[in-house]
This record gives C-alpha cells, sequence and structure tokens, in this order.
C-alpha cells in the first residue's frame, strides 16, 4: 500500500512537473516570438529606407541566394539553440527576414493606402494567430499528423513559386498565396500543439517555427491585399 501511494505520488509529480517545463518553453516562446519582431521592422523600415533590393534583374538567382541564406541561418539556430547564442543568431535571421520582405513594404506604400493595406496583413495575421494558437491549446484533437502533409505542401508551394518566376502569372501567384495562407495557419496549429503537447522542448527551435509561420502568412496576406485592396489614386 505505501509502495502504492509513493509511485502514485511520484507519477504526480513527475506530471507537474512536466506541465511546468511545457509552460515554461510556450511562456519563454511567446516572449522570444515578441522580440523577434523588431529587428523584423527594423529591417524592414531599413530596406525601405535604402530602397533595397535583393537581385532585382535576376529573380532566379536571388531567389537562390536567399534560400541559401535563409537554410544557413536555420542550420546556425539549430546548432546553436541550446546557448544564448541561440537567441542572438535567431534575431540576427529576422532581421533578415524584415529586409527581404521590405522590397514589398515599399511597393504596398506606393498605393495611397498603402498604410492601411500594411495594418490590415497585420491585423489579419495576428487574428489568424491568435484562432489558431487558442484551438491547439484549447482542442483535444492531436494536430501531430498534419505535419507531413503541411510540409508537403510547402514544396508544392516552393516548386510553384519557383516555376512562377517564369511565367509570370497572375492567377498562379494569386493561387500560391491563399495556399500558403491556409497551410501556414494550419502550421500554426501544429507547431503551437507540439510546445504545448511537450513535443517541442526548445523554445528557441519553437520561436523560429512559429516566425516562419507568422511571417509567411502576413507576406501572403499582404500581396494579396495589394493585388485586390491597392489604391493609386
Amino acid at each position: 500500500m505505501e509502495h502504492n501511494l509513493h509511485t502514485r505520488f511520484g507519477a504526480s509529480a513527475g506530471s507537474e512537473s512536466m506541465l511546468a517545463v511545457r509552460h515554461r518553453v510556450l511562456r519563454n516562446t511567446y516572449w522570444l516570438l515578441a522580440l523577434s519582431m523588431i529587428p523584423t521592422v527594423l529591417g524592414a523600415w531599413l530596406g525601405v529606407q535604402f530602397k533595397f533590393a535583393f537581385f532585382a534583374g535576376s529573380p532566379m538567382i536571388g531567389f537562390m541566394l536567399f534560400m541559401a541564406i535563409a537554410f544557413g541561418f536555420i542550420f546556425a539556430i539549430e546548432k546553436t539553440k541550446d546557448s544564448g547564442l541561440g537567441v542572438a543568431v535567431l534575431l540576427g535571421f529576422t532581421f533578415f527576414m524584415g529586409l527581404m520582405l521590405s522590397r514589398m513594404i515599399g511597393a504596398i506604400l506606393g498605393f495611397s493606402n498603402g498604410s492601411t493595406l500594411i495594418m490590415m496583413a497585420f491585423g489579419g495575421t495576428a487574428s489568424i494567430f491568435a484562432t489558431m494558437a487558442t484551438v491547439a491549446t484549447v482542442s483535444k484533437r492531436d494536430f501531430s499528423g498534419l505535419g507531413k502533409w503541411l510540409f508537403a505542401g510547402v514544396m508544392v508551394i516552393m516548386v510553384a513559386s519557383l516555376a512562377n518566376i517564369f511565367f509570370q502569372l497572375p492567377a498562379m501567384q494569386l493561387a500560391i498565396s491563399v495556399i500558403a495562407i491556409a497551410i501556414f495557419s494550419a502550421y500554426i496549429l501544429h507547431d503551437v500543439q507540439q510546445v504545448i503537447n511537450g513535443g517541442e522542448t526548445n523554445y528557441i527551435t519553437a520561436t523560429l517555427s512559429i516566425y516562419l509561420d507568422l511571417y509567411n502568412i502576413f507576406s501572403n496576406l499582404l500581396a494579396l491585399l495589394g493585388i485586390f485592396g491597392g489604391n493609386r489614386d
């Protein structure tokens, strides 16, 4: 009987400890996610001010170089994720991503209602995140199985985006943006629940995943708003 009570107490204490770890990882992830917005905005602002253009004359080279730098950052973040250096590398990555976003933001600001469109895209992204994060938190459904399907969807989007560099089809770009918003919204469900269920225990890696979800939702939502809501007057 005594052994049984000790076993139960130990299991209960272990469960509470695991729950505390998951809450701490989720809390740190949200704090770092909020912090990562600062270098992103700074990078975007500097890019707009200096009219930054990343191989604008050669989209294919620009795309390939962007992917190489981005994956280089991601590799470095994963290598340093267990130290404070990982936070610094992550923030450097978010600055770079903000810089890469500056060309689109500059184009949107060329509309008379450009600032409004940017705020709408930001508000829409925040709403999607709040909704999906809440569903991931309260739902009893396991979303871990979505991972492989969503990854396959991302691969399709990348191939389609690469192809559209040559074809320059507006309809294809619209389709890519709509599908990307759907896929990365679902990815928020997956990535947040990974932390909640203990599938991801490193807050730097968790932040990187959710940041990329939000970045892709925002950029594609902004592109759609620019196409359908941009006002030249």
